[in-house]
């Protein structure tokens, strides 16, 4: 029987504190050393080369990318993201995707992309990049993953297109290690033809009885006699039962969430046991409830960068998207969902409209610090960074 994921986690915490039991003695703690094992699990930049391209669907590929110098890619949990660093027409941007294979496999990260209707990033790397081609990443950030101190062993995960991704990451892991849980996962899309992964999954569903895969398509056609519609209260009610507490976790388009979290709270499902991965901003300036009424959300303003100048730009456009538009080199960027701060910079004068995905702390309310992913300009406003 494989070792209790808990029992790992804590022989892991014993290996590290012997081994800086072990440097203060013999006087190595040194912090050159600490910086250069640190960057091993989080480098501050991958050089990555295009190794092959899957294609899934009509509207989605895998991309799977090795480390251009031949060495590992740094551990990761599985639902975990890297953010890519591309050029798009004389734009310098980011934009965060989740790893789709399994920790257990360490030459490559594998990206699974879906093409977005008018989505500059999505469309470049599904259009242009080829094997071959190279790419710069951060190292592997987030906190989509699997706790085994809190979340349990029964898990439900809920899915709309792309956002299979982390899942499939989450459900290799659990068959290539064995691990003791139970997943039910319940997969939205659109079409029978454009279902991610479908050969896989439904072949782990049929080998491995801890593992429940149910798809719900949306526009189904003719032929289709499985469940039909969005990822309802109906719907999953009727493919898991009653939820009893389990964890659930829900990724894809950002205007499911708040949808997601409607039908969950119907099936009396408590809040706590949700987890939603960051993944965009779902409602834009003018749609969000707190936009002010009297603002037109089109209308342009004025951003000031502090001792480097300043442009003109939409309310309607994240800060971080208009200070690259612009040719201002923005601060580091990861998740541009509110979620990893990676991004703050301070407002010094002037006020913005941070989106609900935003995870402003007290201190940045006490010191005027936002998260420029997920800020918008109301006024003419002055930043600093």
């Amino acid at each position: 029987m494989p070792a209790h994921p808990l029992a790992l986690l804590f022989d892991q915490v014993d290996d590290v504190t012997n081994e800086i039991a072990r440097r203060e003695a013999e006087g190595t703690a040194h912090r050159a050393t600490v910086d250069d094992e640190i960057a091993v699990y989080h480098p501050k930049q991958l050089d990555l080369v295009v190794d092959d391209v899957i294609t899934e669907t009509a509207t989605a590929k895998t991309f799977r990318l090795r480390r251009a110098d031949g060495e590992l890619v740094p551990p990761f949990q599985a639902g975990q993201y890297i953010s890519l660093r591309v050029q798009v027409g004389g734009v310098h941007t980011s934009r965060a995707f989740s790893v789709s294979s399994s920790p257990t496999v360490r030459h490559y990260y594998d990206l699974t992309i879906r093409r977005v209707p008018g989505g500059r990033i999505s469309n470049h790397l599904l259009d242009e990049v080829a094997p071959g081609d190279r790419l710069a990443s951060g190292g592997p950030i987030g906190g989509f993953h699997h706790d085994p101190l809190f979340h349990g062993d029964e898990l439900v995960f809920l899915a709309g297109g792309s956002g299979v991704a982390p899942f499939m990451s989450m459900i290799r892991e659990i068959v290539d290690r064995g691990l003791p849980r139970t997943v039910h996962l319940v997969y939205g899309s659109r079409r029978t033809d454009d279902i991610i992964f479908r050969a896989e999954l439904d072949e782990i569903a049929r080998t491995q009885p801890a593992i429940t895969v149910d798809h719900v398509i949306s526009e189904p056609d003719a032929d289709w006699t499985g469940p039909k519609g969005f990822l309802s209260a109906k719907v999953i009610s009727s493919l898991t039962g009653p939820l009893r507490g389990r964890m659930t976790y829900v990724c894809g388009p950002p205007a499911m969430y708040a949808y997601q979290l409607q039908q969950l709270a119907k099936m009396k499902h408590p809040r706590r046991r949700v987890r939603l991965e960051a993944n965009g901003i779902a409602l834009p300036p003018g749609k969000a409830p707190d936009w002010p009424d009297d603002v037109d959300p089109t209308a342009e303003v004025t951003v000031a960068v502090r001792g480097r100048g300043e442009f003109r730009t939409p309310r309607n456009r994240p800060l971080l998207d208009a200070l690259e538009d612009n040719g201002f080199q923005p601060p580091e960027a990861s998740c541009r969902s509110g979620e990893c701060s990676l991004c703050r910079v301070r407002v010094v004068s002037g006020s913005v409209f941070n989106a609900a995905e935003a995870r402003i702390r007290m201190s940045d309310h006490d010191f005027g610090f936002t998260h420029s992913c997920a800020a918008f300009p109301v006024t003419d406003v002055e930043l600093d960074y």
